[in-house]
Order: C-alpha cells, then structure tokens, then sequence
C-alpha cells in the first residue's frame, strides 16, 4: 500500500551541496556525501538528487558523483541533472539509483518518458516540472532553472507525462523555492485530481505542519523539502535535519 513519503531534496552546483532561492541566491552548504550519512541515520523514507547545473550548461549528467553517491545511500534514491537518453538513464539505474528524473528533455522530446520507461519500468520514471506564476497569475512551467518559458501548464504536462509512462510527476514551485512559507496546496491539489500516479510537492516547506496540510489536503503524496532539512533557526544555520519517528508518524497517521 502506498504511504505518504518525507523526502530531503539535495542540489548539487559543482559537486557541492547548495540551497537556493526562487532559483537564485545560490548558497554553499557543504558535502553531499555528509547529508546523506546523516539521512542515513535518521531513516529518511527516499532522497532526491538534483544536479542543477547539468541542463543549463548542457552537459551530460555527472556519473562520477553518482558513483559516490548511491553506495551511501540506504534510502530509495532518484537522480535528475542532465538525462536525455535512454542510454544514459538505463546506467544512471545499474549504479544503483532506483529512479531517474528528466524535466527539460522532456519537454523538448515528450517521447523519451516512453523510450526511457520501456527499458527500466515506469515505477523508475519521474517527471520534474518546475512551476512558477505567469505575468497573468497562471501557472506554467519553465525549464532550465526557471529562466525559459514553456507555454505549457503543468497539469497539461504532468496528464502528458503519465500516458507516456512516467510512474511518478513532482511539482517544483519557483516562486516558493527557499521561501519556507508553506506549499502551494492549491497546485498541489490540482495535480493530485489530475492524474492516478505517485506524485510528489516541492518548494515552500518550512515546518512540519506545512507537510501536515499537505497530507491533509492531498492524502497519500510526497512532501519533498530542501531548506527545511538543512537550515535551523531564525540565522538560517546550516544543520542536517529530519523528522524522528515519532514525529513522522504523527505526520502521516491519517494517510
């Protein structure tokens, strides 16, 4: 049966941990390596890597940090950053990342969701739609670190994503990114009536009632948090966090 899920999002900027806000601001805030012994030990349920640099400067995603990467982790693992292949998510897979996200690419070829889900099964598949407010209030989705415009709106794209073969779409707020003021629950609702697959909500969390009103009003869904889970206090000190498990189950008792 599937369960609401805590996941901790880590960005990684030339193989340094960053944080970011509205996709800006980058701030340094360590080993990646580090976070994730210490997500290790407070038994996080998955863990989404995000290799934010790979789409905008064009590369290939970065499979020697994956390498490093994926043998610490005792947590499901996605990796997003880069994959445009087939080729390259089907070895993302074998250096034992159970899920690979795409989000520009597959944008631009709608049809690797479906090339990519027929070689290591959609339950790996995830698309990432990064989502932010238009001049008129309407949300629509952008890529390459919120700086190129779609046209399209995220629950066009996600209906899309789902009937090519993605197993899971994550909505990735802009405007809230590092805000820490509270998901958008009311795009996140709209997702979750919108299609029948896992899905996840990013962007805005800032405490764990946040995460409540998400499972509150969307049942069974991911809550995935970046600032929440690396910064402490008023200053914003850099501390690797996770909800104890006593606190995540009270989190998600009613899902």
């Amino acid at each position: 049966m599937l369960k609401s899920r805590i996941i901790p999002c880590l960005l990684i900027r030339d193989k340094g941990l960053v944080k970011t806000k509205n996709f800006k601001s980058f701030k340094y805030i360590g080993d990646p390596i580090n976070a994730i012994r210490i997500f290790n030990e407070k038994e996080a349920d998955e863990l989404i890597v995000l290799d934010i640099d790979a789409t905008t400067k064009g590369l290939n995603p970065d499979f020697s940090i994956i390498k490093k990467i994926a043998p610490e982790c005792r947590m499901p693992l996605c990796y997003g950053g880069g994959v445009k292949t087939v080729e390259q998510a089907e070895y993302i897979i074998s250096l034992g990342v159970e899920k690979v996200a795409v989000s520009a690419a597959f944008i631009a070829n709608p049809d690797l969701v479906t090339e990519i889900s027929s070689k290591i099964g959609s339950q790996s598949v995830v698309v990432v739609l990064d989502v932010k407010k238009n001049f008129f209030g309407n949300y629509e989705v952008y890529t390459h670190n919120g700086t190129v415009r779609t046209k399209k709106t995220p629950i066009e794209l996600a209906k899309l994503a789902v009937k090519l073969g993605a197993g899971e779409v994550v909505i990735n707020s802009i405007d809230l990114d590092g805000s820490m003021s509270g998901y958008d629950l009311v795009l996140a609702k709209n997702l979750r009536d919108a299609v029948n697959v896992p899905i996840s909500i990013m962007g805005g969390a800032g405490n764990l009632n946040d995460m409540r009103s998400l499972f509150n009003t969307c049942g069974v869904v991911g809550a995935i948090a970046g600032s929440l889970f690396v910064f402490k206090g008023a200053l914003k000190a850099v501390l690797i966090n996770y909800p104890s498990g006593v606190e995540k189950d009270s989190l998600v008792e009613n899902n």
